[in-house]
Formats: C-alpha cells, structure tokens, sequence
C-alpha cells in the first residue's frame, strides 16, 4: 500500500511539473516553457506566476502585475512592460533585446546574469535591484532610479544614465566603456574607481565622488 501512495503521489507531481500553456492569465499562473509571443496582454495580472524559460518576444505586458513573478530565463526580445509592476521579480539570465520597460517597477527585482541589449529602463525604478553580473550594453537607465542597487560585475558599455538616482549603487568591477554619466549625480555611489570612469562619459554638470576627477576625454563624442 505504501509502494502504491508513493507511486501515485510521483505522478501527481509529474502532472504538476508540465505546464498548460492554454491557461487563461491570472496570478501565479504557471506557463514556464510556454510560447507567449506576439500576444496583446495589457494590464493583465501575472502576479507570482511561473514564466521560467517562457518566450514572450514581442508581446505587450504593458501596465501589468508581475510582482514575484518568475521570468528567468525568458526571451523578450521586443517585449513591452511599460509601466508594469516587476517588484521582487525573478530575471535571472532573462534575455531581452529592444525591449521597453520605460516607467515600470522593478524595485528590487534580480536581473543576475541577465542579457539585455538595447533595452529601455527610462524612468523605471530598479532600486534594490539586483544586476550583478548581467550584459546591458547600450541600455536606457536615463531618469532611472537605482538607489541601492548592485551592479557589481556588470557590462554598461554605452548605456545611457543621463539623470538617473544612483546614490548607493555599488558600481563594483563594473565595466563602463563610454557608458554615458551626462548630468549625473555619481557622488554617493559605491565601488567606483579612477580606473572605470576613465572610460565613461560625462559632462560638467556630472556629479563625482570625492576623491575622483572627471578624466580629460569629457564630454564623449556623440553616440
């Protein structure tokens, strides 16, 4: 009897691991692998939903709930969250290209390992978020905050932080090849040496940490 309690417990769990793809919307939704892409889903509420591995590219998530939702390993190359709620969300080794989340909630969300190129963060809020090793080069951090947040590791190459909040953020072996720090504020950041802003940009309303000074190639030729 036991044998069979724990054969049939081992299939209801099998059952459980596969997803249906044909579930309709709603919180803590499990559609991890599924194919979600070229979808209108605007406003919908994804709150703690399972999107791991899901491919999303191209669909419109604008205004949406994805607080704790679980998108590691998504694809959302021209994908939307506009103005979305990605509070405490999982983008761990997301990858994502073109993609907007202009104005959305990402406070304290993990975008560990993440591949993001070309991706709009304007406006967003990424405070206590967590980026620690991820490739975002040539992102839109423009007007962001990333109070707090870690960005030890991280690829900023040519990635824009024109009146971004960054007091806080740990800039920690980030690397920051013409990343773009006009009119920044970088006077209470962390971890940032003499070494990386020799590579970045800025201009004369940039703000630095005591101690470093602007180097001699400021302000960058246009991108």
């Amino acid at each position: 009897m036991a044998r069979l309690l724990a054969i049939a417990v081992g299939c209801l769990g099998a059952q459980q691991a596969f997803a249906d793809c044909k579930d309709k919307p709603a919180p803590s939704v499990d559609w991890h692998g599924c194919n979600k892409q070229l979808v209108q889903l605007e406003g919908v509420d994804l709150s703690g939903a399972n999107l791991s591995g899901a491919f999303l590219s191209g669909t419109r998530f604008r205004g949406g709930n994805f607080a704790g939702a679980n998108l590691a390993m998504s694809e959302l190359v021209r994908t939307s969250f506009e103005s979305a709620n990605l509070a405490g969300a999982n983008l761990e080794k997301a990858l994502a290209a073109r993609a907007s989340f202009k104005s959305a909630v990402l406070k304290g969300a993990r975008l560990v390992k993440a591949e993001f190129l070309r991706v709009s963060f304007a406006g967003a809020d990424l405070s206590q978020a967590d980026l620690e090793n991820a490739e975002l080069t040539r992102n839109d951090f423009s007007g962001a905050n990333l109070e707090g947040a870690n960005l030890t590791g991280a690829t900023l190459s040519r990635s824009i932080f024109s009146g971004a909040a960054l007091a806080g953020a740990s800039f920690k072996r980030a690397y920051l090849s013409w990343a773009r720090f006009e009119a920044s504020d970088l006077s209470a950041v962390k971890d940032l040496t003499q070494e990386q802003l020799d590579l970045a940009c800025g201009d004369q309303n940039t703000k630095l940490p005591a101690g470093l000074a602007a180097p001699k190639g400021w302000p960058c030729a246009p991108d």
